[in-house]
């Protein structure tokens, strides 16, 4: 079974012009995902695959030890931290190696601070940009969005986490599995660690019933992972359904990450678009609240973006209502928020509810999950949240998947004639105007000013100018009888947007108002071609129209050839 997983991956890279991911994916140290990925660089290198080795960690394990041997390695970079030297990937002598495969352990490491990424996944990322196929290792707890789940269910923190995106986009995933009896076997044998700490790990993180829960974790999520590329390949639906997903976040709100995660593996296994949306009343506007609250909120959408979600933040002088109007026009069907606060009880007496208890109770028809994410005081693991369970509502039966996965092109929507460039700082306002203009241009969209008015409208209802280096200004028009987009690439920022990271490329949408599915739609693509590193680099490379155009529809034909 192995050699033809190892098969397929060879096919896969010999075709293909781009690098390849491949992950061997387990649930603990020990079960054998290192080993496996050298057993299959030694096969490859016997096919004549030009295999090298970027980074394996041994922990001092004979057999695994023994088979970096006959594998060339790239020597490691000794960087110095705290007076201590350490050693790391030299990612630059990877890229200048070129070779065909490299074999890269430990996906979720965190690099020695002062190199050129922070996290070994991105090390990766830009390798596989690079046209480098890589195969990785990853235990399952590393996962962003199960980081709640594991903490629950092990009563351990894990520190080093990666995006669900990164595994989600890896191009093939092999589960290492191995019976929990024996991987304890294993480690009592002094196989895995060595003999001073083989009492501690069995009596701790090692127990039965903690490598039980990891091991069902990440069956669970190979399956996931399964029907997700099922879905891609299947035959697409007219129409696109109006179940997207959305988690309402609020700047106080405890455990803002755990509605976040959950929302994430929601999304995913429903392979629906979903959305992060924080409404800013009066009473929280940047010049009410203080400095820590903004902190933290910053930090939330971050971790919203990170986590794959499209993030806005919307103006509304009632959160219900608000959220409400997005979830109509957006198409949304399930709506994820937290446990409300216990309101003071002259509030109770005369019968004034809460948020969440207006939108239980009101005609909204959408799906409402409440997690419980209230701290409490008599509970000894207070700063623990407590588990969600890991089940979402099943799909009718016979229902096809959504149609958002198979809409059109990033290069079916634009010309160069509508892609603008500007290398200066420049206010957003006029961004917009010129990519309305841009938009406009050949009079598919109609005239200009009453268009800028409608999209400034949107942006001060609710933008989305906090995506963390790119920004998806949309509107639906009365005018339009098909989508048009315009793309910015601000090389030297908005000036007037204050963001975690600057906004360097603006997507401009515009869809006909009587077809709300296509914005869906559009904003599904552009959010999910945004987070692709190597699309986003060719366009910021781009020093013309033309240039930024041609790197799109590259992208796009190696992605389709693959």
């Amino acid at each position: 079974m192995a050699e033809d997983r190892a098969g397929t991956f060879l096919r896969m890279i010999r075709r293909s012009g781009r690098g390849r991911l491949k992950i061997y994916l387990g649930y603990g140290a020990g079960v054998g995902k290192t080993y496996q990925m050298l057993l299959e660089g030694h096969r490859l290198r016997d096919e004549g695959i030009d295999v090298v080795v970027g980074l394996v960690e041994t922990h001092e394990r004979k057999e695994t030890a023994a088979l970096v041997e006959g594998l060339e390695v790239v020597p490691r970079r000794k960087q110095e931290y705290r007076s201590v030297v350490l050693e790391e990937m030299d990612l630059d002598a990877v890229l200048a190696r070129k070779p065909t495969v490299a074999l890269i352990d430990e996906l979720a490491h965190t690099n020695v601070p002062g190199g050129l990424n922070p996290k070994r996944y991105q090390d990766v990322q830009d390798i596989l940009d690079a046209g480098i196929h890589v195969i990785s290792t990853l235990n399952i707890q590393h996962l962003e969005s199960l980081y709640d789940t594991v903490e629950s269910a092990l009563h351990v923190k894990i520190r080093e986490r990666i995006p669900d995106t990164v595994l989600a986009e890896a191009d093939q995933i092999v589960n290492v599995d191995l019976a929990t009896e024996d991987l304890r076997k294993r480690l009592a044998e002094g196989k895995i660690y060595p003999p001073d700490r083989v009492g501690t790990a069995l009596g701790n993180f090692f127990t039965e019933s903690n490598l039980e829960n990891l091991r069902e974790l990440t069956l669970r999520e190979l399956a996931s992972h399964i029907d997700l590329k099922r879905r891609e390949t299947a035959e697409p639906e007219s129409g696109a359904s109006p179940d997207q997903v959305m988690v309402a976040l609020s700047s106080r709100g405890p455990n803002s990450e755990m509605l976040l995660r959950y929302a994430s593996r929601l999304a995913g296994r429903l392979n629906r678009n979903w959305y992060a949306i924080y409404v800013q009343t009066p009473s929280e506007a940047p010049t009410v609240i203080d400095s820590h609250t903004q902190r933290i909120l910053s930090g939330t959408l971050t971790l919203a973006k990170q986590l794959g979600a499209m993030v806005f933040t919307y103006k509304g002088e009632d959160v219900v209502e608000t959220l409400l109007r997005f979830a109509r026009e957006y198409r949304v069907g399930t709506l994820v928020v937290g446990s409300p606060t216990m309101r003071p009880w002259w509030k109770r007496i005369l019968g004034e509810n809460s948020a969440v208890e207006r939108l239980i109770h009101g005609p909204s028809g959408l799906t409402i999950v409440v997690l419980d994410t209230q701290p409490r005081a008599s509970d000894p693991s207070i700063d623990k949240p407590r588990a969600v369970p890991d089940v979402v509502p099943s799909e009718p039966a016979g229902r096809s998947p959504d149609a958002h996965v198979f809409g059109p092109r990033v290069g079916d929507l634009v010309t160069a004639r509508r892609i603008v460039i500007w290398n200066q700082p420049v206010p957003k306002e006029l961004v917009l105007r010129t990519l309305v203009d841009a938009a406009a241009a050949g009079g598919l969209a109609g005239d200009p000013a009453p268009i800028l008015r409608n999209v400034l409208e949107r942006e001060e209802q609710g933008s989305t100018f906090f995506n963390e280096g790119v920004a998806f200004p949309h509107a639906r028009l009365e005018s339009l009888t098909g989508a048009v987009v315009a793309i910015g690439l601000t090389h030297a920022g908005i000036s007037d947007v204050s963001a975690g990271k600057p906004i360097e490329i603006v997507f401009l949408i515009l869809t006909p108002f009587s077809d709300p599915a296509i914005q869906v739609k559009l904003l599904g693509l552009l959010s999910r071609a945004a987070r692709n590193r190597d699309l986003m680099r060719r366009m910021q490379a781009g020093r013309s129209p033309e240039e930024v155009l041609s790197a799109i529809l590259e992208w796009e034909a190696a992605n389709a050839a693959g």
